[in-house]
């Protein structure tokens, strides 16, 4: 039959080995088919919340994270003239989560720690030199076709192979939304910002007209990301001097620590207009696509891997119907756009904001939620994104 084929999976980064993960834990064989030749080495995504830890403690993989990251108790809003405007406990969340805090951990840690689980287990397959160019829904089944003619078939097919996602694009899902005039430059150096700049959290954002930025502890390494203009040239940005620069204006005494990494990315908001076509189905940036302030893309991909898993798995073994995969889109693609996109674009706005009294309004805001319990816990159920949960949950 079928419906009795493998799940296909394509993409091995985190949203779709979380997916393989959650579906092989129910039953479901699947095959991740990955286009490189190896996991992806990239830093990229880096902030786990507490939900998503919830998520991949249930997958046996959050202790193994945990030990390889670094556990950030504290999110704290600054600007550069008035110091810290906010600090925020995510301790204030254990009534509703096993793990009150951001974790920061490299993404790349997650799916060696997937592949490890899986790579034995019966039922899971995982492909590397894997390249899908395209993908047909025949009804009753699907057909992955590599980039060599290969054709695999499935069951189903789930896109998670990013923003550029083949699959999407052979299905003919409009991408929608727009690109920022900006982009977003990250540094990393080794030099330890926490010893030079008092009670600095682990994940400290800086608001200022001229120019936002924000930092980030990872293990052995700060992570500064910075907005660059339009008109400044991609080879530029990614200079020495330019970097010299960056670092100056949040002291000029960091003008010249290391640089270990350097990364320029162009930055989108952009939702699939369906997160389900027939046996197509997307999740991850193949999905959606975000500004990474506030940690929002990665940790929603997982979001969407658990939502499908959940939903996929009874219709496989044939306990559902298909009808069901509906609730998926309405509920992951529902929440997208109403709580991801507008807290990501809003985050953007009140870091970058010029107007004096839209700066004072979100110092204001910032400093009276931070120092009342009661709105500090409904301020970080929503950047934790327990609030996109529930939210979703209540979509029939």
């Amino acid at each position: 039959m079928a419906e009795r084929k493998p799940v296909l999976i394509v993409g091995a980064g985190p949203v779709g080995m979380v997916a393989a993960a959650a579906l092989s834990r129910r039953g479901v064989p699947v095959t991740v088919l990955e286009a490189g030749a190896e996991l992806s080495g990239e830093m990229r995504g880096s902030t786990f919340h507490a939900p998503t830890l919830d998520m991949l403690d249930d997958l046996g993989a959050a202790q193994a994270m945990i030990a390889q990251g670094i556990v950030a108790p504290r999110l704290q809003y600054r600007s550069r003239d008035q110091g810290i405007v906010g600090d925020f406990d995510f301790g204030v969340l254990a009534d509703v989560t096993r793990h009150p805090y951001r974790l920061q951990c490299e993404q790349f840690k997650l799916t060696r720690i997937l592949y490890d689980l899986l790579r034995d287990k019966p039922g899971v397959s995982i492909r590397f030199n894997a390249r899908v160019a395209g993908c047909t829904d025949h009804g009753d089944g699907v057909e992955a076709v590599l980039e060599d003619g290969t054709r695999i078939e499935g069951s189903y097919i789930l896109g998670a192979d990013g923003a550029r996602s083949p699959i999407r694009k052979a299905s003919n899902i409009e991408f929608e939304g727009f690109t920022w005039p900006e982009r977003f430059l990250v540094l990393s150096t080794p030099f330890d910002f926490a010893e030079h700049i008092p009670d600095l959290a682990d994940v400290s954002y800086y608001a200022d007209p001229e120019e936002w930025f924000f930092l980030l502890r990872v293990p052995g390494l700060w992570r500064a990301m910075f907005p660059v203009a339009a008109e400044v040239p991609d080879e530029e940005t990614l200079t020495e001097a330019f970097g010299r620069i960056r670092f100056g204006r949040i002291g000029a005494q960091f003008a010249d620590v290391p640089v270990r990494h350097r990364t320029l990315y162009r930055v989108h908001q952009r939702v699939a207009k369906t997160f389900r076509l027939g046996r197509v189905l997307l999740a991850g940036d193949a999905a959606h696509i975000n500004n990474p302030l506030g940690g929002m893309g990665l940790n929603g991909g997982v979001h969407d891997a658990v939502n499908l898993a959940e939903r996929l798995a009874p219709v496989w073994h044939g306990e559902a119907a298909s009808e069901l995969l509906d609730q998926y889109d309405r509920q992951r693609r529902g929440v997208t756009v109403e709580h991801v996109q507008r807290q990501t674009i809003a985050n953007k706005q009140n870091l970058e904001a010029k107007d004096p009294e839209a700066q004072r309004a979100f110092r204001e805001r910032m400093a009276a939620t931070s120092a009342d319990p009661a709105r500090a816990h409904e301020f970080l159920l929503g950047v934790s994104m327990i609030s996109s949960l529930r939210r979703a949950a209540e979509i029939a």
